[in-house]
């Protein structure tokens, strides 16, 4: 009987979303906070006989073939490594698809840590950091969850400490957006740039008010212009009493911070009737490894 790789892979949420200019090779340069939040798929993964990769998923919308970005990880990793074992991926889908929560690349980075164990690699952080880069700008950050300056294309991590614990409702509206798109509409001129130091100045003293008070993401009004629902989701949340409100990503979704649980229900429940897809997590905060 084949042994079993068992790794949560949450989401993040960007508690601040900063682009400083287009690149020569086509990404943009980002500065950006992330943390990861309660809210996690289950990656399950066995050895079979030969020597291909099997991707199957829980959401029938997930691709099971070179799209998936676990996939492209354990593709990577057989061939940097000369493995020549056949894998099967079992993804239990519970974070929404392009919804700007890091789903899929955090697959990916499950995946990595599953495939070192597994495969018993004895890859540290950094090699693992490496070859998540090469597979996407968010997997990088994924490898270790908790909460950090992202850089670069998003590839280049600075841990931070962990927020103030608190109550992270997540409402996603009945559409998906593309990453891709939302940067190529995004001008860059006139931004208002968010104060990503005071941000982290607030993480680091542990200011819960602070971080609410800096929550920004200059993609935001760019998805604001395609998903009118983002607007409404904000105003809703506001209006409910969460203590700061932010679309996570390239969106859609959007994500309040609440300190109290009982006000968490309320808006969870008044959110409920008027979007398909709300959750409510915990902020997580410290890092997977």
């Amino acid at each position: 009987m084949s042994v079993k790789v068992l790794e949560k892979a949450p989401a993040k949420i960007n508690l601040a979303l900063d682009v400083l200019g287009k690149r020569a090779d086509g990404y943009h340069e980002v500065r950006m906070i992330m943390t990861t939040v309660d809210l996690s798929d289950h990656i399950e993964i066995q050895e079979t006989g030969g020597d291909r990769i099997r991707v199957r998923s829980s959401a029938l919308y997930v691709p099971e073939d070179e799209r998936n970005l676990a996939y492209k990880a354990a593709d990577l990793i057989k061939t940097r490594f000369g493995i020549k074992q056949g894998v099967e991926i079992w993804i239990k889908k519970e974070i929404p698809v392009a919804a700007g929560l890091a789903g899929g690349s955090s697959d990916a980075a499950a995946t990595i840590r599953a495939l070192n164990r597994l495969w018993r690699l004895g890859l540290s952080y950094e090699e693992m950091a490496e070859l998540a880069a090469a597979i996407g700008s968010d997997v990088a950050f994924c490898v270790r969850g908790g909460t950090a300056l992202a850089i670069g294309r998003g590839e280049k991590i600075e841990p931070l400490p962990a927020p103030p614990p608190c109550w992270v409702i997540l409402a996603k509206p009945p559409v998906s957006v593309s990453t891709a798109e939302i940067y190529q509409a995004l001008t860059l001129d006139h931004l208002a740039h968010p104060d990503t130091d005071g941000m982290i100045a607030a993480i680091e003293r542990g200011d819960y008010e602070g971080i609410c008070s800096r929550l920004s993401n200059v993609l935001e009004s760019v998805t604001i212009q395609k998903v009118e629902e983002v607007e409404q989701i904000k105003r809703v949340m506001a209006r409910l009493g969460a203590d700061g409100v932010l679309m996570s990503g390239s969106g859609p979704t959007v994500f309040g911070l609440v300190r109290h649980k009982s006000k968490a229900q309320r808006i969870y429940n008044g959110l409920r009737g008027f979007c398909g897809e709300v959750f409510m997590v915990r902020l997580l905060g410290g890092a997977l490894i």
